[in-house]
Formats: C-alpha cells, sequence, structure tokens
C-alpha cells in the first residue's frame, strides 16, 4: 500500500497562519511610548520616517529613544543610518556610551544584524565591563554569519572568563558547531548542558536537536526530540520535520508531521515548507496535492513566499512543470527564489528554449537576474549549443560584478565546454582570480569532451604540478582522452596511478574497461573486468561495448548471455550493444529477441534505440523490417532518416534512397554530412551518374557543406562502376582536396573491374604513397598486377607486405543454422559434418556444370594451373557455407550468408544459377553490400 495514502487532508485543519500587518507609528503613539519597537520595517524610507519625531524634538533623545531607533536600524538592516545614530551618540556623550551595558548592547547587536561583525567586535573589545547579553550578541552575531569558528573561540573565551553565559547562549554557539558539522565539540557542549541543568530550556533542546542533523546525525536529533515530553513547542517538531525532509527521509518526516496532527499541535509556514519537501518524491506527491488543495481552502490564492515557493520547487522535482507554472503564474508576489525555482525547474526538465523564454520574462518584469540565474540560464543555453546566447550572459556578468566570483568563472567554463569552444574557455580560465579544483576539472573534461585530448593530458599534468587535489573526476576525463587518443600506454599510466592512489571506485573501474576496449586491447579490458567483485549493469555493458567495437561480436554475445545469467536486466545502451553484434554478424534471430525485449518492456524507439534496430534489419538482410520500424517511429530524427537511407543503399535500392531523401527534405531534419555521404553511396551502388553528381552540386551549394573525402570517394566509385574512368580520373586530379586513400581505392578498384591495367598500376603508386600501413591496400594493388600476369609484380608487393609486417585477412564466410553461427574459410575442413558439406558442394557443383555453368579462371589471382584455379573457385568460403545451407535448413527456406570480403564474378553468377536450380531465395552481405539472388537474377543487377 503506498504510504501517501495513510494521510489524510483531515489532518491539517489546526493550519492557520494569521496575517501580518504593517502600519505607520504616529508621533503622539511614539510620545506616549518612548521604548514601542517598530515591527517590521519596510525599507529605509519608511525607518526615516518614523524617527522623524526624534530629530524634530517632539521625543527627547534619552537612553531609551535611542535604544528604540537603534532597534529600528537593526530590523530595517539600514547600517549606514545606524552608523550615523553611533556617531551622533559618541560626539554628544564621547567613550562614555561604552559604560552603558545596555546601550551598548543595543549597538552591538544592531551592528552584527547588519553584518558589520569587526565594527560589532571593536565595540565589544572598548566595553570594560563584558555583561551575558554582551557576550550573546557578539557570538550570536558571529553564529548568523556563519563565522562558526570565531561563536565557538568566543564561547569558549566566555567560559573561561568566568561563565558568563546563560540559557540565551548555549543556541547560538550550538549554531556554529552545526555550521561547522563539528560534532565532537557539539557533544561536548551537550554534556556540558547535562552538567549545567540547562536540558529544561525549549529554546536549547531545539537547537541541540538542529545541531545533530546538520551533523548528520539524524538518530541523536530524534533521541533528543524524543527525550522533550511535554516541552515540544512547534519549533520543535518542525526541526526534526525539516532534518529529516533535508536529509530525504520522506517516510520518516511525514510520520512525524502525522503525529504533530494527533498531538493538536497548532502548524505554520515553517512547517507547511518542510513538509511539501518532504512530498517532493513520486512516492508521495499525492499527498503533496491534498496539502496543496487544503492551502487553498484555508488562505485561497494568496499564499505567502515560502509556502509558494515549496509548492513550486515539489511540483518541479515531479516533473509537473505545467502544474508548478500555474502555481508560479498564481502568486500575486514573488521574489528571486520565485523566478530561480521556476527557471530551475525548465532546465531540471529539459526544457532549454521554455527556460530563454522565461528568463526574458524575467527581465520584463524589472527582476535583475542574480548569480543563481545566470548560472541556471547558462546551463540552459550551452546544452542548447546557442553560442550567442552563451556569450551575453558571458557580457552580462562582467557588466553586472560576476566575472570574480569562482562559481561564475566556473559555469562559464562549462558553458563554452559544452558549446565545442575551449578556447573561449580558456580565455575565462586564464581570467580567473582564484581556480579551484572543479575549475580545473571543468577544463580537462572540457578538452577531453571536444575530441582535444593532448590539451586534456597537458592540463591534466599542470594542474599536478600546480598541487591541485585529483580526484575521480578528473581520472575519468582523462580515460576517456586516453580511448580517445587509442595510447594503451597512457590508460596504463593511467590505471596505475588510480590505484597508488586509491582512487579506484566503481565508476572508474567501468572507465578503465571502456578506455582498454577503446584502445583495442580487449584482453586488458576482460583481465580488469574479471577482477570486480561486483559488477553492475555499466560494467557488463562497458565489456559487451569493448567487444563490438573491436569486431568481436561473438564474443559480445556470449558476454551478453553470461550477464543475463547472472541476473542483471540490460538496459537501452546494452540492448544497443547487442543490436550492433547482431548486425555485424549478420544473426537475425538475436535481433529479433533484442527487439521483442524491447517491445515487452515497455522501451521507446526512438533515439540511438531507433536507428540501431534499422541497421540491425537491413545488415541482417530485412530491409522490410527495416521500413516498419522506420515507419512507426513517431518523431524521426536525423539519424533514424540516415539510416533508413543507408539500408536502401546496402540493398541496392538507389531509387528508394533517393525518394527517402526527398522526403527528409520536406518533412525532416536538415541533412548533415553523414545524410548525403549515405545517398551518394546509395548512388554509387545503384548507377545513379546524374543524379549523385546533383547531389553533390545541391550539397554544396543549398546545404553550405563542404565535401569530405568520403563524398568524393562516393562520386568516383560511381564514375568506375560506369565505365567512366576517364571521368573519375579527372575528377580525382580537379578534387579541391588532397586524393587520400579512400579515393585512390574506389578508382583502383574501378580499374580493376574494367581490367584497365594501365591506369590501374599508376594508380596502384599513389595508394601504396598515401597509406602504406593498410594490408587492404596491397591486396587491392597485388591482384591489379595478377589480373594482368605480372607474377613478378605480385611477388613484389607482397614481399613489401611481409616486411611491413601486414598480412592479408584471409577470406570467412558464416551462416546462423541451428540457433548457432558456422563460419567457413575457403577449402575448410574443419566443421563437424565436413563429409556431409562437401558431398553437398559436389552435389551443386554438378548441377551448375549440368545447366552450363563455366568457372571464370581470370578471377583467381594465383600463379597456378587452370585446374587447380577451378578447384579454388569451387572452395570460396562462400559456397561452402551456402552448400551447408542447403544441407541444414528446409527447403524453400531463405539461406543467409555472411562474407568478410568482396563476393568475386564467379561466384556471383554460380549463386545467381544456383538459386534457380535449387528454389531458393539466397541472401548474400560482403563487405560491399548486399545481394538478394532469386530466380537466376541478383538484385543488384550485376553493378557492384
Amino acid at each position: 500500500m503506498n504510504n501517501s495514502l495513510r494521510y489524510s487532508t483531515t489532518l491539517l485543519e489546526p493550519l492557520k497562519i494569521p496575517p501580518l500587518h504593517v502600519s505607520s507609528l504616529s508621533p503622539e503613539t511614539l510620545k506616549t511610548n518612548n521604548s514601542l519597537q517598530l515591527k517590521l520595517p519596510i525599507n529605509e524610507l519608511r525607518l526615516r520616517e518614523s524617527i522623524q519625531p526624534f530629530h524634530q524634538g517632539l521625543i527627547p533623545l534619552t537612553s531609551d529613544s535611542y535604544s528604540t531607533i537603534i532597534e529600528f536600524c537593526a530590523d530595517a538592516k539600514s547600517i549606514t543610518l545606524g552608523k550615523q545614530i553611533h556617531a551622533r551618540l559618541i560626539s554628544s556623550h564621547g567613550l562614555s556610551h561604552a559604560h552603558d551595558p545596555f546601550l551598548c548592547t543595543k549597538i552591538l547587536f544592531m551592528y552584527a544584524k547588519c553584518g558589520c561583525i569587526v565594527e560589532a567586535r571593536k565595540l565589544f573589545d572598548l566595553m570594560p565591563e563584558k555583561t551575558t547579553f554582551i557576550w550573546n550578541a557578539l557570538i550570536g552575531g558571529y553564529a548568523s554569519l556563519g563565522q562558526g569558528h570565531e561563536a565557538v573561540e568566543l564561547f569558549l573565551d566566555a567560559w573561561v572568563m568566568g561563565g558568563s553565559i546563560d540559557s540565551f547562549t548555549f543556541p547560538c554557539v550550538l549554531k556554529a558547531c552545526g555550521y561547522l558539522k563539528a560534532l565532537d565539540m557539539g557533544e561536548e557542549i551537550h554534556g556540558l548542558l547535562i552538567k549545567s541543568g540547562y536540558l529544561s530550556f525549549t529554546s536549547i533542546l531545539n537547537a541541540l536537536m538542529a545541531m545533530y542533523a546538520k551533523c548528520g546525525e539524524l538518530c541523536s536529533a530524534d533521541k533528543v526530540f524524543r527525550e522533550m515530553y511535554e516541552c515540544k513547542d512547534v519549533v520543535s517538531w518542525n526541526t526534526i520535520i525539516s532534518s529529516y525532509s533535508r536529509k530525504g527521509y520522506s517516510y520518516e518526516a511525514l510520520e512525524i508531521f502525522r503525529e504533530m496532527n494527533r498531538e493538536g499541535v497548532g502548524i505554520n509556514s515553517f512547517t507547511v515548507v518542510s513538509i511539501l519537501q518532504a512530498c517532493s518524491t513520486e512516492s508521495f506527491l499525492k499527498l503533496g496535492m491534498e496539502i496543496h488543495a487544503a492551502m487553498l481552502k484555508k488562505w485561497g490564492e494568496e499564499l505567502g513566499f515560502h509556502e509558494a515557493n515549496s509548492l513550486l520547487v515539489m511540483y518541479a522535482r515531479s516533473n509537473l512543470i505545467k502544474i508548478a507554472a500555474k502555481v508560479f503564474y498564481r502568486m500575486k508576489n514573488r521574489d528571486k527564489v520565485s523566478w530561480n525555482s521556476m527557471l530551475c525547474a525548465y532546465v531540471q526538465s529539459g526544457g532549454y528554449s521554455e527556460a530563454l523564454r522565461f528568463f526574458q520574462e524575467l527581465q520584463h518584469a524589472s527582476q535583475k537576474p542574480d548569480l543563481v540565474s545566470i548560472i541556471t540560464i547558462g546551463s540552459a543555453a550551452s546544452r542548447l549549443g546557442n553560442l550567442r546566447q552563451v556569450k551575453e550572459i558571458h557580457c552580462y556578468a562582467l557588466k553586472n560584478g560576476f566575472n570574480g566570483d569562482l562559481e561564475a568563472g566556473n559555469s562559464l567554463l562549462d558553458m563554452y565546454s559544452k558549446c565545442g569552444k575551449m578556447d573561449n574557455a580558456n580565455r575565462v580560465f586564464e581570467k580567473m582570480p582564484t581556480k579551484d579544483v572543479i575549475s580545473w576539472t571543468a577544463m580537462i573534461s572540457g578538452y577531453a569532451q571536444n575530441s582535444m585530448h593532448l590539451k586534456a593530458l597537458e592540463f591534466f599534468e599542470e594542474a599536478q604540478s600546480e598541487g591541485i587535489p585529483i580526484d575521480s573526476m578528473i581520472i575519468g576525463s582523462l580515460l576517456l582522452s586516453c580511448g580517445g587518443l587509442e595510447s594503451i600506454s597512457y590508460t596504463k599510466q593511467v590505471h596505475s596511478y588510480v590505484i597508488r592512489h586509491f582512487l579506484l571506485d566503481r565508476v572508474l573501474e567501468n572507465s578503465i574497461v571502456d578506455a582498454y576496449g577503446e584502445c583495442g586491447c580487449m584482453d586488458y579490458a576482460i583481465c580488469v573486468f574479471k577482477m570486480f567483485v561486483r559488477k553492475d549493469l555499466v560494467t557488463w555493458t562497458s565489456a559487451i561495448s569493448g567487444y563490438v567495437k573491436n569486431h568481436l561480436p561473438n564474443k559480445g554475445l556470449e558476454l551478453f548471455r553470461a550477464m543475463v545469467l547472472a541476473g542483471l536486466e540490460p538496459d537501452s545502451v546494452a540492448l544497443v550493444s547487442i543490436l550492433s553484434a547482431s548486425a555485424d554478424l549478420s544473426v537475425l534471430r538475436h535481433g529479433k529477441e533484442a527487439h521483442g525485449y524491447l517491445i515487452r518492456k515497455w522501451f521507446i524507439l526512438d533515439g540511438s534505440l531507433s536507428s540501431s534496430l534499422i541497421d540491425m534489419y537491413s545488415r541482417c538482410g530485412s530491409v522490410g523490417c527495416s521500413y516498419k520500424v522506420f515507419e512507426a517511429i513517431q518523431e524521426k530524427d536525423l539519424v533514424s532518416w540516415t539510416s533508413m537511407i543507408t539500408a536502401n543503399g546496402m540493398h541496392g535500392r538507389g531509387k528508394e534512397a533517393l525518394e527517402l531523401f526527398e522526403r527528409m527534405r520536406k518533412m525532416g531534419p536538415r541533412p548533415d554530412h553523414i545524410a548525403f555521404l549515405s545517398l551518394l553511396y546509395a548512388c554509387s551502388h545503384s548507377g545513379l551518374v546524374k543524379e549523385g553528381k546533383t547531389y553533390l552540386k545541391m550539397m554544396k551549394d543549398d546545404y553550405g557543406l563542404d565535401p569530405w573525402p568520403d563524398h568524393h570517394a562516393c562520386i568516383v566509385d560511381l564514375l568506375g562502376r560506369s565505365d567512366c574512368l576517364n571521368e573519375a580520373y579527372e575528377f580525382v586530379m580537379n578534387m579541391p582536396i588532397e586524393p587520400n586513400s579512400i579515393v585512390w581505392c574506389s578508382l583502383l578498384g574501378a580499374c580493376r573491374v574494367h581490367s584497365d591495367t594501365k591506369l590501374g598500376e599508376h594508380i596502384a603508386q599513389n595508394l601504396l604513397k598515401s597509406e602504406p600501413e593498410n594490408p587492404g591496400n596491397y591486396v587491392l594493388v597485388s591482384n591489379i598486377f595478377a589480373s594482368s600476369g605480372k607474377w613478378s609484380d605480385v611477388k613484389d608487393v607482397r614481399e613489401m607486405m611481409k616486411k611491413r609486417g601486414l598480412k592479408k585477412n584471409p577470406g570467412c564466410s558464416w551462416i546462423e543454422v541451428g540457433n548457432m553461427v558456422h563460419s567457413f574459410m575457403s577449402g575448410d575442413k574443419h566443421h563437424p559434418k565436413t563429409e556431409q558439406i562437401y558431398e553437398m558442394l559436389r552435389e551443386v557443383r554438378e548441377s551448375l556444370e549440368g545447366a552450363g555453368y563455366v568457372a571464370q579462371t581470370k578471377f583467381v589471382l594465383h600463379d597456378v594451373g587452370e585446374r587447380e584455379k577451378v578447384e579454388m573457385l569451387h572452395g570460396h568460403s562462400e559456397r561452402i557455407a551456402i552448400a551447408f545451407g542447403l544441407l541444414s535448413t528446409p527447403k524453400g527456406t531463405t539461406i543467409r550468408v555472411t562474407k568478410n570480403l568482396r563476393v568475386c564474378g564467379d561466384c556471383h553468377n554460380a549463386i545467381k544459377l544456383a538459386a534457380k536450380i535449387f528454389g531458393r531465395e539466397i541472401v548474400v552481405r560482403d563487405s560491399n553490400r548486399f545481394h538478394h539472388f532469386k530466380g537466376g537474377v541478383c538484385s543488384c543487377g550485376d553493378f557492384w
């Protein structure tokens, strides 16, 4: 049963707060009572009007008169007028007023209440005899201003100098102990109270309770409260309720509130504020709304600042922003807390645009933004990436004197970092008069998150030299940079630093696994992973993601199964990794299982989840399912559109990709570099030469996007595949940027397809110069030489590879059958069913030859005889995988095979014929694209 249902609004009947009325006092009233105190003066003008009778001589300036005026100044916190009155006293009576304990206490109290503690101390030191009232006034002043050390030292002086303390002294010094969180001192004073017999005073017990609560000792605070018995007042109840509320113990606070109502204790505004704070959680929101209803019933819409602000915060924390806004706009009078609370509510709920609009409203309402407002609106602007507004906020901070404030400076660092402007952040950092660990952390994390990893490492070294304490936040950013640099050396150094300085916690453990994974060292990552005694979901997900990123999807899936067996439910991040692993392996069953889990657990299919699902289905050969997921997304973002365009391109559906792109332009987000790259990729795999050229021009002219080398490579690939080699070569020569290996590789591939060995040999030299460490480039160059029979050149290229320690990736194909992924290499004979597979392979070969198939040995790039070449072709890994599929799956079902290299021309022709002979649809995903073989034709139209 929900605990909030145990409470009822009938408990709120005693909720009565009488309104406060302030009226001016006439001179006649003051004549009748010279010591009459004016309550709650509103401003200095009102104060000056009130003391006019003294200046006009209507009231004699006696000690009592001065006392009354000084009290007025203290109430109005008018230090200027207070100092003038004090100066008049000195000019009239010299320093003899220091011998008047009563008057001197009033002046000292006035200074303390106005925050002029230095002047209060000077006056205190001038007094020859110090009464208990004097000591209490100064101790209380120190305590009220948060100068706890001074208050405690003064208390000890008073105690040593003859015990000039009373029941009013202890609440002040206990307040100081609470501010300092000096539990030991507080406990000693508690012992002194017991010995001195002061524990019968309610005010002292309330202060003692508050001290324990501020020191985090709620049990001790509760014990003091329970032992008060008959001397509890409303302050006692409010103190214990607010203590539990502030610490997040809502249930306990509400239990005491219920008990308070049973006792018939009348509650005030402080009670309401504390209990609304306890209701700022989902579990007790209903009770908070009931209290709100009772408040409206008792007082109507005219709520005080504190009550209305507490309601506003309660609704904001529960993410009920519309109700919070209603409370705000119904407030007749709003203070800075009201405006800032509503501003924070918008930001915390992710309504950054609404926050900017509200900030303008704040300014139009003649409210001057304070430091809290500036920091809050800066957070909204930076999260929107709105650099112009961040700069405006920076200017406002400079004009209004916030530039020297440490907190403001740290917020500006964070704002510029989130906008990616680390130069601006660095200038702010250099001009900050003081810097703390937060300043250094903001800079290091800013550089790390903006991929300026070397600068992050440099700042870390500088922070160490400056003696800045290194905490887990800084180390986390440092590990992010280590992973970004893919530096195993730096990662090991940081790991060692963490161990040596005992900084290792759960968050850093996970970050270390991530960093090793980003560096490609999964052995280290898993070694660290296994060392953890308690692994949470993030730990498992970090290891799984590491496997997937390092092209080890099988191991990622195995670890995912182990995580599920360990009793952990995957979240969206883990599921994105699993979908990626399923896509890498083309394991449709695992991908469907993950999709089913998403539906059963009511995950919202948007963002990374939706795009991962589209990508998984398309890479597993089911572009139809990709479309279903895409159309089901209610709010399609740019990533979703791009993923769907890419899916069409992979499957040779160029026309569909173009239609989708045009649809996105009309109703979707503005296309970026990646969207255009996906579109040009689709054009290159469908022979859409004219369209490809048009969209490259559109990208530059209409959207102001400068093409990357990858965009140029797509056009080169498109021209090359369409047998426009000369045009492709001219395009490369006239590119506005230097051609890179991707561009040369595309052109060389086209030369190989169209057997232009002369141009291919020329391009091969440029390719090897541009990227000498990529083994794939050497293989491509070797194939060009092999196709023209230049075996000595082939040998030279292979020798170059050997000297550089480079190895060719062997051809590998895999197929999912019987809940298992079966992989095969060329000529593979390691499978348990090898005999049956090769028997089926022989049957397939005989069927093909019977249908007129003749092996095209030109695709064998080895210096061997024709017979060996034929045998090599029939032993290609994809043919073995297809034979296993024919052997192991029911007739009529689709066979899905994935290969890590490009399908050769001979295998492409053989599979087309096999699909027709055996009446199967055979889907092959190679390194370039998908081929759907059915009825003797391929979806690529022999254009791949």
